[in-house]
């Protein structure tokens, strides 16, 4: 179901945040974010003079490279259009998010290591989609790899969302020995 109608307005901004997930032939996986902002004006811009309508005012983009556990093994940031000149030189610091690993205090981590000044609040923000795509596209791997380890491990995706919490029917359908819910 739709939105309902909205009320008579006028669009001026517009967000686009694009993710991919590919696996990688030496068994790696690459998760790759952008984030495009443009507006419906043109507006004038020290740094770059003028930004057209339509034209980009942030395209940023990232590359993480995770194994099957999700733990980073490369990172790559690129500034392509900003609205300051200097925000690209920030983009080297988020080589410090090689080693964490995407699950549980992830944000908090990225938050220590690029935080405020440390890093640009549009590639930090952009990294919450990131590890969700990350998530969906490892699921099925990360799942064989559950079931074939054959450990009874309760599957760490139950009571992430209202379809998958522990006393729902999905889960009742799905992973019987976790159920809480009524038969």
């Amino acid at each position: 179901m739709p939105l309902s109608p909205p009320q008579p307005r006028q669009h001026i901004h517009t967000r686009r945040i694009d993710c991919q997930g590919y696996r990688r032939d030496d068994g790696l996986w690459d998760i790759e974010a952008r984030i495009v902002d443009t507006k419906t004006y043109t507006f004038s811009n020290k740094d770059r003079g003028h930004i057209a309508a339509g034209d980009s005012l942030h395209d940023m983009s990232l590359r993480v490279t995770v194994d099957d556990d999700l733990v980073i093994r490369a990172v790559e940031a690129v500034t392509d259009a900003a609205p300051f000149t200097i925000c690209g030189d920030v983009t080297p610091s988020f080589q410090r998010l090689v080693g964490l690993s995407i699950g549980a205090g992830f944000s908090g981590r990225v938050k220590q290591a690029l935080g405020r000044a440390e890093g640009c609040t549009h590639l930090v923000d952009l990294l919450k989609p990131l590890a969700a795509t990350a998530y969906q596209t490892l699921h099925f791997r990360r799942e064989e790899k559950r079931k074939a380890a054959n450990t009874g491990e309760r599957p760490p995706i139950l009571d992430t969302c209202y379809a998958l919490r522990s006393d729902s029917p999905v889960v009742a359908r799905e992973w019987p020995e976790f159920h809480t819910g009524s038969s």
